[in-house]
């Protein structure tokens, strides 16, 4: 079985980063036989590369700026598109119209910092900080009726907030190494060799943890955690709100090995969730975004930097079957954010607020006062979701 993290940084970033459910929604939209719907944000941390989650296939550009490291067998998506190779569970979910992407979305700041990257992510405001708490913990507190639970050693900021939550920490407290290893990832990105080595370390310890299939791996069952907290979801006093962090993106080096690792074991947490939802699948919608993009073309260590658009995907029972969410900016040289990173043509907090407003129920002037402050001009829900 592939573990999420192949080291255990991907698990420990989600029992430590913060699986993290929260309530958010209002009575009105539970269903006739009381059934509530239920959502789940899965913050990739480190910044996911989207052009190697949805591959824009059809772009002319996409090969010659990624060489090495562009992904060339895909799995087929509608619009030009393909889904990294990894992600088989995802793209079963597609064929089934249970899974949309968005392939270029943003934050509402242009910022390439980890920190202050995901704190907008996070805090939903258009600029750094501007906020003190999380949007999820906001939407608890504009409706009421549902029920909210973080996952992991501390509650992340997307659920701080004056709205009352429960908390489970399913692995324990995570170890400082974890963390450390991004961060050196970051530091070396100027040294050639000590980015690939680090890389290359990494890559190897994944492996071995893989390959070791001893008792010590049995908490990096990622597909077993996404059962469990599925098991969390379901019930008259299950969670109707999660948002999992998992860690590991930062991909500056020896990137395609990394990312066939993340994947992975993204797809048995979704696969997961699936599992353990049973019936409550089909009143679920899962959104996977992640703080900032990486740059179009490869870098010297078959990595590639912090960037600006990336991709999202929306996976669920409850989706409506349709096709990309967005535009296609592609990526042609005058195309490309500051000539480098793929433009992203829409507001994340969009795609959030269309899941709120027409499946969790949220009240569209809450949305755009309250929830997400100011976002009504620059962030209009999106339509057609679910």
């Amino acid at each position: 079985m592939t573990d999420l993290s192949l080291t255990r940084r991907l698990l420990l970033g989600v029992a430590a980063s913060g699986v993290s459910l929260a309530f958010a929604g209002r009575a009105g939209a539970q269903s006739a036989s009381g059934a509530k719907p239920k959502m789940v944000v899965v913050i990739a941390r480190g910044a996911m590369d989207g052009l190697s989650v949805v591959v824009p296939k059809d772009d002319p550009n996409y090969v010659p700026l990624r060489g090495q490291i562009a992904v060339n067998e895909t799995l087929a998506l509608n619009d030009g598109f393909g889904l990294h190779p990894a992600l088989a569970g995802l793209h079963g979910l597609y064929q089934a119209g249970q899974l949309r992407y968005a392939p270029a979305v943003a934050i509402p700041v242009r910022v390439r910092s980890h920190f202050d990257a995901q704190d907008v992510l996070e805090n939903g405001g258009e600029g750094l900080r501007q906020q003190t708490d999380g949007w999820l913990n906001r939407a608890l507190a504009a409706t009421g009726g549902l029920k909210g639970l973080s996952i992991g050693a501390q509650t992340p900021l997307i659920l701080r907030g004056s709205a009352a939550t429960s908390s489970w920490a399913p692995g324990g407290r995570p170890e400082d190494s974890e963390r450390i290893a991004s961060l050196l990832q970051d530091l070396y990105v100027e040294d050639r060799m000590l980015a690939d080595n680090l890389a290359r370390g990494l890559e190897t310890e994944a492996q071995a943890m893989v390959m070791g299939g001893d008792g010590r791996l049995r908490r990096n069952d990622v597909a077993g955690l996404g059962q469990a907290v599925a098991r969390l979801m379901t019930g008259p006093e299950g969670a109707d709100l999660v948002a999992l962090s998992v860690d590991g993106w930062d991909t500056h080096a020896r990137q395609p090995g990394q990312l066939q690792t993340r994947l992975a074991g993204l797809d048995q947490v979704v696969m997961g969730l699936k599992t353990g939802l049973g019936a409550d699948w089909d009143r679920t919608v899962v959104v996977v975004a992640t703080e900032f993009g990486r740059t179009a073309r490869v870098n010297g260590t078959q990595g590639t930097d912090h960037g600006t658009g990336s991709a999202l995907l929306l996976a669920g029972g409850a989706l409506k079957s349709g096709r990309l969410v967005g535009d296609w900016p592609t990526l042609a040289e005058n195309r490309l954010f500051e000539g480098r990173d793929l433009a992203p043509t829409l507001d994340v907090r969009g795609v959030f607020k269309g899941v709120l407003r027409d499946h969790m129920g949220v009240d569209r002037a809450a949305l755009d006062t309250r929830v997400f402050p100011g976002s009504a001009a620059e962030a209009p829900a999106a339509d057609g979701l679910v």
